[in-house]
């Protein structure tokens, strides 16, 4: 440095330039401010010094900087998609995709525009043009490892994970140590249902980049539904070694005490992921279901859905070879003798999940529809071919708009995420013709009313399905005790009503 002339702003900055090409930011950031002591109105040494700010980690000092920079000539594209990152940064993703968008009008072949444009419309949720502008830049520069990555992001949103694989594939060939390709490579393992591979990802992922603390997350994500619970407990501890206010893990850590049966732990820890900003119903509800809050009149919809959309790759195998699943069967069977032979119905399966039911109802349907929360249990549904049509909402909400549209209305294991039926079996008896029928299932509860159990389902008492039923003109005309399936070996009680 000490060879620099000090009054020569050209040369300030080719050294400048020159640190920061190294990767020597403090250096640099030194000498772009010794230039602009001379040229405040130097637009490479404002812009750069922009840069400079967002890599290391001051995204509104990079704001201001290249703010200042365009003042001056709005007419490099390079700063414009500089701005956008640094306002993505922010999570500004409309002024974001904005800032893209003016890089692109003035040079239109410019590929790294064209990828962050395409992250820009991805985290604003509109994918298909996300991968058509990440498509763009890749005919530009065919070897472009962010580009692969971040399409296959967009197609694993899509829940597309077998096509995801092979752009994060694409880009590792380019670039085998890229962090975030092999945790978004072990992502979509995970929910391809290849485990032992969706590990070696993530360990992979660490290697490459040890204080990758989502990846330490999503780690202890697949050890926890892989019934290893204390070494999730590891993996979240290690993500929060790095990352003391992440929600996820904390989240993660109480999920994990609580399956360890280390009750007063997770109590403890979920209040913490809370007051990290974790969904306040959703730990509410996983507090009321330890007994520490008291229960709330139904499952938060988010969580259902998370918890369905996770577990949609093995949910059948799961349900029918580990759990010995048992309620689509015993719901046919009450049908069966309630219809008494009459087909050519218009039914609703609630809840459908991916689609269980489905091959039991359709013989009986002229017209055969499902609902559900989770958009993953519902690609699995729609694969076999047996809806007419498929709906992700709330079933509640749905009922409600569908007034005396059905012949028979079907739940199975859907009510053990509502505690109060009176708002569903309000909106059943509106969406239902008159004289026609709702089959459903409970997990059976001694005494009375419902009660939110440790395992985060509601149980129902028979004497109060009645009440509410009679409440909202249903009769009881059948009701089967059963046991609907396992759980840690053990049967669960249910109850299979058919109402008219």
């Amino acid at each position: 440095m000490n060879s620099i002339d000090p009054s020569d702003p050209g040369a300030l900055l080719r050294q400048a330039v020159a640190h920061h090409q190294r990767g020597e930011l403090a250096q640099a950031e030194t000498l772009y401010g010794a230039v602009l002591a001379r040229e405040p109105a130097n637009f490479d040494a404002l812009h750069l010094s922009g840069v400079v700010a967002r890599q290391r980690q001051a995204p509104q000092l990079a704001l201001d900087l290249i703010a200042q920079a365009l003042a001056i000539d709005d007419s490099r594209a390079i700063a414009h998609c500089n701005l956008g990152a640094v306002l993505q940064d922010l999570g500004r993703e409309h002024e974001a995709l904005a800032s893209y968008e003016r890089a692109l009008a003035l040079q239109p072949d410019y590929p790294m525009a064209l990828c962050n444009r395409g992250n820009a419309l991805r985290r604003l949720g509109r994918l298909d043009e996300a991968l058509d502008s990440y498509g763009r830049a890749l005919a530009l520069t065919p070897r472009y490892p962010e580009a692969f990555c971040n399409r296959a992001l967009a197609l694993q949103a899509l829940d597309r994970h077998a096509d995801a694989l092979d752009d994060f594939g694409a880009a590792l060939t380019e670039r085998p140590a890229y962090a975030e390709a092999l945790h978004g490579a072990g992502v979509s393992l995970a929910a391809l249902e290849q485990m032992d591979d969706a590990l070696e990802a993530f360990d992979r992922a660490l290697r490459a980049q040890p204080d990758y603390a989502d990846a330490w997350c999503s780690r202890g994500t697949l050890l926890l539904r892989s019934h290893e619970p204390q070494a999730a407990l590891d993996s979240y501890h290690a993500a929060l070694a790095l990352r003391p206010g992440s929600a996820r893990a904390r989240l993660g850590c109480a999920n994990a005490l609580r399956a360890l049966g280390r009750r007063d732990e997770a109590v403890a820890a979920y209040e913490a992921a809370a007051a990290c900003g974790a969904d306040a119903g959703t730990v509410a509800y996983l507090l009321a279901s330890l007994g520490a809050a008291p229960a709330p009149q139904a499952s938060p919809a988010g969580y259902v859905a998370a918890l369905f959309d996770q577990y949609a790759g093995r949910f059948d195998r799961h349900l029918v070879d580990v759990l010995r699943y048992r309620t689509p069967a015993l719901l046919a069977d009450v049908l069966a003798r309630q219809l008494d032979g009459r087909r050519d119905l218009a039914i609703l399966d609630l809840g459908c999940g991916t689609g269980l039911c489905g091959p039991l109802l359709r013989p009986l349907a002229r017209h055969l529809a499902g609902v559900d929360l989770s958009a993953g249990m519902l690609a699995q549904a729609r694969e076999l071919g047996v809806y007419d049509t498929l709906a992700c909402a709330e079933l509640t909400a749905y009922l409600a708009h569908e007034s005396a549209h059905w012949d028979v209305l079907a739940a199975a294991d859907v009510l053990v995420y509502i505690g109060d039926l009176d708002p569903v079996l309000a909106a059943a008896r509106q969406a239902l013709r008159a004289g026609d029928l709702f089959v459903l299932s409970v997990e059976a509860l001694e005494g009375e009313g419902y009660a939110l159990r440790a395992s985060g389902r509601y149980a129902h008492a028979a004497g109060y399905v009645a009440s509410v039923a009679a409440r909202h003109g249903f009769a009881v005309r059948e009701q089967v005790a059963c046991t609907l399936r396992e759980d840690s070996g053990e049967p669960v009680a249910g109850l299979v009503f058919a109402l008219g």
